[in-house]
C-alpha cells in the first residue's frame, strides 16, 4: 500500500502492530524485552526508488553495526512495494548488498510485507500474517543478538509453529481486529 499518510502516522502504525501483534501475541519472544529497553527503531524511508531504499538501508545497517547497544532497526518502506514480487526482487538485493558491505554474519534481514505468503499456502491463509505488516518492512538484526536470543529461548525451534497456531486459534477475523487502531 502506497502510503499518503504523514511519517509520524506511518511509524504510529507500525508500533500498533508491533504491540498489537509481534508484542502482544508473542510472535517473535524477544521484541518485548528490547522495546521495552528503547531498543528498537522505526524507520520510515523517504525515498520509493530501489536506489533510495537500498541507500536507506546501508545507512541503517553502518548505524546499526556501529553501535555499541544490541539494537534493531525496522526499516518500514511505504512507498513503491506494494506488489509482494518487487518487494522481494528488493529484499534478494538487499541481501546482495549486504554481502557486498561484508554485514554477512554480523545483521540479517527478516522481512515482512502487507501481503506475505509462505510457499506452499493460500493467499489467505492466516499463517501468512506471522510476517504481515501495515507496510513493507526490512527488520534488521544483528546476529549476535539473535544468536544470543534464541541461545536464552527453551525451545526455538517451536516458535513457528506456536505462532502458526496462534493464529489459527485467533482466525483472520481476529487478526483483523487486533490490527484495528483504537482496539
Amino acid at each position: 500500500m502506497t502510503s499518503n499518510l504523514p511519517l509520524n502516522d506511518i511509524a504510529a502504525t507500525i508500533e500498533h502492530w508491533l504491540d498489537a501483534m509481534v508484542i502482544g501475541q508473542n510472535l517473535c519472544p524477544f521484541a518485548n524485552a528490547a522495546r521495552r529497553r528503547g531498543l528498537v527503531s522505526i524507520v520510515v524511508a523517504s525515498g520509493s526508488s530501489t536506489e533510495e531504499c537500498l541507500q536507506q538501508l546501508s545507512d541503517e545497517a553502518h548505524r546499526l553495526v556501529d553501535s555499541e547497544e544490541e539494537r534493531t532497526t525496522l526499516l518500514v518502506l511505504p512507498a513503491g512495494l506494494d506488489d509482494f514480487d518487487d518487494y522481494l526482487d528488493l529484499l534478494a538485493l538487499s541481501e546482495a548488498l549486504f554481502e557486498d558491505l561484508e554485514f554477512d554474519g554480523i545483521l540479517q534481514i527478516a522481512s515482512f510485507h502487507p501481503d506475505y505468503q509462505f510457499e506452499g499456502t493460500d493467499k489467505d491463509d492466516v499463517s501468512n500474517w506471522t510476517n504481515r505488516a501495515p507496510f513493507p518492512i526490512l527488520h534488521l538484526l544483528r546476529e549476535d543478538s539473535v544468536e544470543k536470543a534464541v541461545d536464552s529461548h527453551p525451545d526455538p525451534d517451536s516458535i513457528p509453529q506456536r505462532n502458526i497456531d496462534r493464529l489459527e486459534q485467533l482466525g483472520l477475523a481476529g487478526v483483523l481486529k487486533l490490527l484495528e487502531r483504537g482496539h
